[in-house]
C-alpha cells in the first residue's frame, strides 16, 4: 500500500548518518525533516552530555514527543531521525502513528567509532556508542522497514533508501 504522506524514521546509533540521510530522504520525498535529538528534554541532553546514556525513564517521555510528532504529521508526511534502537521504543511510536515506517542506516563498528570520534558540536559523546550498539535490536520481519549500509556517498545512500521505500509501497517508485 502506497501512503501519499510517508511516515518515516531513520533509525540507528549515534554517527551513523541519520539527519543527514534523513533529511536527503526528506528532500527527495518533498515532505518536511525533524531530528528528534532537537525533542528531548534538557535533562536527556545533560546527562547525554555528562557521559551517561539514557535509560528507560529517560526515554518513555521523548518517544512519546516523537510518536505525537509523527501522528501530527499524519497528512503532511514527516521523514524524523530517531535512534528507536530497540523494538518495545519502535513500538512505542508506532503505537500513536501506526503507518511509520523505519530505515535502519547500518556501518560497521569501526566506521561508527571513527565518525563519533570525529563529530564536533554534538551532546553525544564518542563514549556512549558503546551502550547503543549494546542496545540495538534490529528490526523484526514484521516491522515495516528496511535496513540500508551507509557505505556509499550521501546521494547513493539516500538513492538506496528511496528505492527501498518504494519496494515495499511506502513511496511511489
Amino acid at each position: 500500500m502506497t501512503h501519499t504522506a510517508p511516515l518515516i524514521v531513520v533509525m540507528g546509533v549515534s554517527a551513523v548518518g541519520k539527519s543527514t540521510i534523513g533529511s536527503g530522504i526528506a528532500e527527495r520525498l518533498g515532505v518536511p525533516f525533524r531530528d528528534a535529538d532537537d525533542l528531548h528534554p534538557a535533562a536527556n541532553v545533560e546527562k547525554m552530555r555528562a557521559g551517561s546514556p539514557l535509560d528507560d525513564d529517560d526515554r518513555w517521555p521523548w518517544l512519546d514527543i516523537v510518536g505525537g510528532e509523527m501522528q501530527a504529521s499524519a497528512a503532511s508526511g514527516l521523514v524524523m531521525a530517531c535512534s528507536a534502537l530497540r523494538r518495545v521504543y519502535r513500538d512505542r511510536l508506532r503505537a500513536q502513528a501506526p503507518a511509520i515506517a523505519f530505515v535502519h542506516l547500518h556501518a560497521d563498528d569501526a566506521v561508527l567509532t571513527a565518525r563519533a570520534a570525529g563529530r564536533s558540536g554534538h551532546f553525544m559523546p564518542p563514549s556512549l556508542l558503546a551502550s547503543q550498539l549494546a542496545t540495538l535490536e534490529p528490526l523484526g520481519g514484521d516491522e515495516l522497514g528496511l535496513v540500508v549500509d551507509v557505505d556509499a556517498t550521501v546521494e547513493d545512500i539516500v538513492d538506496r533508501a528511496v528505492a527501498g521505500l518504494a519496494g515495499i509501497g511506502v513511496v511511489s517508485a
